[in-house]
C-alpha cells in the first residue's frame, strides 16, 4: 500500500495510528523519509526528510565543492523552501487550538533570518558529490480532528502539496541567484578572516544601510536610510577572492569610543557590528560589515548567577570580606553581573568587547571626580571599566569597542574616536584628544587613579581553570531533554535559563543547538572528572567541526531543526544555568586554543 493509500485508510482512526507511515516512501519526485511523528495534535511537529538525487539539482559542483559553499547553498534552497512552503500552504492544517487563518504552514523548515548560518536544515553530500543526495530536514503538522487523524487531508499535505513544494524549491532553482549567495558568502568569509591579521576588530563598507524597520525588526530601513561613508582617515579596502574590492571603514585594535549625540546613530552602529560576526544574506544592507568571529558583547545582567568567577580585577575588598577570585552570588547587581560577563566572555576567547553605555551599569563603567573626592578609591570596592580598558588591551589583546554619550571620561584612554552625526561618522580622535589633554581627570583627595596606580603590575592574572562537579549538569530531578523555548530562553531540568542578554544569540535554531550542546557538555563532565569548562569548550569546538550539528541531536535521522552557534553563546549559557557548581578553581591557567563555532 502506497502512503496515499494508508494515509486515506487512517482517516478517522485514532491519532497514535500516524505511527504507521514511519519510514521511508517513494513520492515520485522525491524520496520521503517519516523518522518520528508526534504523539499527539498538541506535540511539536513530526519529523520528515525529503531527498532527491543532487544531479537532478542542476547546481553546479563548484558551488557545493568545499564546506562554505554548501553551508551558503543550503541556506539558499532553506530559504527557497520556506518560501514554497507558504505559497503551498492551501494543503490543508489542523486547527485544534485557533483559528486556521493563524496557523504557519503544516510544512515547515525553520525560519532562516537575516544571517548566514550553518543550519541542519539542508544538507549537500559531504564530499559534494553529485551522486549523493541533497537532503532537506522538515517538519509536517499532521492534521486531526479532535485526537482523530485527518487522513484525507494528511494524505494532500505529504502526497501533494510537498512534491509541490520539493518541485519549487530544490528543482527549479534560479542558478544565477544561487551562485551571486556563495560567491559572496565566501568573499565575507575571507574579509572576515584578514580583519586579525590587518590589526582590525571590524568593518563597515561604505554603501551599507544600518538602521533597522523598526525595534524589533532585522530588516532594513527603507526610504529615508543615510548609506554609511568611512571617514577618510579610517578608509581600508579588501581585494576578495571573487575579484571584487570594497572599501569602508576599519575599526582598528585597541579602545575606539562612539560618540554623538542621541539617535544619530551611535548604537545603531555598534549592533551592526555586533552582528557582523555573522554574514548576511543580499539586501540586508550588512552584507559587508564584517567583525571577528568572536567579538562579544556585554551588558548589564541585574538578578543573573554567577558561578566562582574572578572579578578581581573590578570588584574587590568587599565589606563583607568575600572573596571575589572566585565569585559566587545567585542574584548579581548591575555592575557585579557585567564584570562576571566581561571576564566569561574573555575566558571563552573574546578578542574584543563590545559595549554600549545604555546598557551598561554606570558605576561599572565610570566614576566622576567628584564622587572620587566624597568616596576615595580605598572605601569604593568597585575599580571602574575606564580605569581597567587599557590594562585589558595591553595585557590580554582584548579590544573594546564603545558607545558613550553622557560621559567623556573615555577620552583619555580611547586609542579612537568616532562621532556620528546624522549617521555620517566623522574621525574626531584628535579634537577628543585635546579635551582630555585640556582638562585631565583630576585625582580625588591625592589619590591617583587606579590605572596610574597599578604602574606596571598586571591586573589581569591568566584565568584559573573552572572544573564542574562531574554531576552539576546531571541535577537527580532532570528527566529530560534540555530544549529551547525560543531565542532567549532553554528550560534545563527544571530550571530556565534565561539568554536575554546574551545579545548576538539571533535565531532560535541556535538556542535549541545549545541545549543540545549542554547535554553533551553534561556527558563529558560525568565521564571525565577534572575536566574544566574551558577544555569542555574546546573538546566541544572540535566535535562541531568534525561531527557537524547532527553530533549534537539525540534524535536519529532528522536531528531538528538546528543553527550552529559560536562557542560563546555555548559558553553564556553554562555560565547562566543555575545549578553550576565549581568543583576546583585551580591556580594554573587555562590552554588550548578555542575553536570558532
Amino acid at each position: 500500500m502506497d502512503l496515499a493509500q494508508t494515509l486515506h485508510s487512517l482517516d478517522g482512526r485514532g491519532y497514535g495510528d500516524y505511527k504507521r507511515i514511519v519510514g521511508t516512501h517513494d513520492l515520485g519526485v522525491c524520496r520521503l523519509t517519516v523518522d518520528r511523528v508526534q504523539v499527539d495534535p498538541f506535540a511539536p511537529p513530526s519529523l520528515m526528510r525529503v531527498s532527491v538525487d543532487r544531479s537532478r539539482t542542476g547546481i553546479p559542483d563548484d558551488l557545493v565543492a568545499d564546506h562554505a559553499g554548501r553551508i551558503a547553498a543550503g541556506d539558499h534552497l532553506a530559504r527557497a523552501f520556506a518560501a514554497a512552503a507558504r505559497s503551498h500552504s492551501g494543503g490543508g492544517r489542523r486547527s485544534p487550538r485557533r483559528a486556521d487563518r493563524d496557523q504557519p504552514p503544516p510544512v515547515a523548515i525553520g525560519t532562516p533570518g537575516q544571517q548566514i548560518l550553518e543550519r541542519t536544515s539542508v544538507v549537500f553530500p559531504a564530499d559534494g558529490s553529485p551522486e549523493g543526495q541533497v537532503e532537506a530536514r522538515i517538519t509536517v503538522d499532521l492534521p486531526a480532528s479532535g485526537r482523530r487523524i485527518r487522513g484525507h487531508q494528511a494524505a494532500q499535505i505529504l502526497t501533494d502539496t510537498l512534491p509541490g513544494i520539493v518541485e519549487e524549491a530544490l528543482l527549479d532553482l534560479d542558478m544565477g541567484d544561487l551562485r551571486a549567495q556563495v560567491v559572496q558568502y565566501r568573499d565575507q568569509l575571507a574579509l572576515q578572516e584578514q580583519l586579525a591579521a590587518r590589526g582590525l576588530v571590524a568593518f563597515v563598507g561604505d554603501g551599507a544601510i544600518l538602521p533597522r524597520r523598526s525595534g524589533d525588526s532585522d530588516r532594513p530601513l527603507g526610504a529615508g536610510a543615510v548609506p554609511f561613508r568611512s571617514p577618510v582617515s579610517r578608509r581600508v579596502a579588501f581585494d576578495l577572492p571573487s575579484g571584487r574590492r570594497v572599501e569602508g571603514m576599519g575599526v582598528p585594535e585597541g579602545v575606539t569610543l562612539i560618540v554623538g549625540g542621541g539617535y544619530h546613530g551611535k548604537s545603531t552602529l555598534l549592533r551592526a557590528i555586533e552582528r557582523g560576526v555573522y554574514p548576511h544574506i543580499a539586501g540586508d544592507g550588512r552584507e559587508w560589515v564584517l567583525t571577528r568571529p568572536d567579538a562579544t558583547a556585554i551588558r548589564a545582567e541585574d538578578g543573573r548567577s554567577v558561578t566562582s568567577v574572578d572579578i578581581a580585577p573590578f570588584i574587590s575588598g568587599l565589606p563583607s570580606g568575600t572573596d571575589t577570585r572566585a565569585f559566587t552570588t545567585t542574584n548579581a547587581s548591575g555592575s557585579t553581573s557585567q564584570a562576571a560577563t566581561l571576564v566569561e566572555s574573555v575566558d571563552a576567547g573574546a578578542t574584543a568587547l563590545l559595549i554600549d553605555e545604555d546598557t551598561s551599569a554606570t558605576n561599572f563603567m565610570i566614576r566622576d571626580a567628584r564622587m572620587r573626592r566624597l568616596v576615595p578609591a580605598h572605601r569604593e570596592p568597585i575599580t571602574p571599566f575606564v580605569d581597567r580598558v587599557r590594562a585589558l588591551y595591553e595585557e590580554r589583546g582584548v579590544s573594546t569597542i564603545l558607545v558613550a554619550g553622557g560621559s567623556g571620561a573615555f577620552f583619555d584612554v580611547a586609542d579612537h574616536v568616532l562621532a556620528l552625526d546624522s549617521y555620517v561618522p566623522r574621525d574626531v580622535t584628535e579634537q577628543a584628544h585635546a579635551i582630555a589633554a585640556e582638562a585631565p581627570t583630576p585625582p580625588a583627595d591625592g589619590f591617583a587613579s587606579e590605572a596610574a596606580q597599578a604602574g606596571t603590575a598586571p591586573v589581569f592574572s591568566a584565568p584559573a581553570a573552572r572544573v564542574p562537579s562531574t554531576d552539576s549538569l546531571r541535577p537527580a530531578d532532570k528527566r529530560k531533554f534540555a530544549r529551547a523555548r525560543g531565542r532567549t530562553t532553554i528550560q534545563y531540568g527544571r530550571e530556565d535559563i534565561d539568554l536575554t542578554a546574551v545579545l548576538q544569540l539571533v535565531d532560535p535554531a541556535q538556542t535549541q543547538a545549545i541545549a543540545h550542546a549542554l547535554e553533551r557538555l553534561a556527558d563529558d563532565f560525568a565521564q571525565d572528572r577534572g575536566l574544566s569548562i574551558d577544555e569542555a569548550l574546546t573538546r566541544l569546538g572540535r566535535r562541531l567541526d568534525e561531527d557537524g550539528l547532527e553530533g549534537l541531536s539525540h534524535h536519529r535521522g532528522h536531528p531538528g531543526h538546528l543553527a550552529r552557534p559560536r562557542i560563546q553563546e555555548i559558553a553564556a549559557a553554562l555560565n547562566r544555568y543555575r545549578g553550576l557548581r565549581i568543583e576546583q578553581q585551580a591556580d594554573t591557567p587555562q590552554t588550548g586554543a578555542r575553536p570558532r563555532a
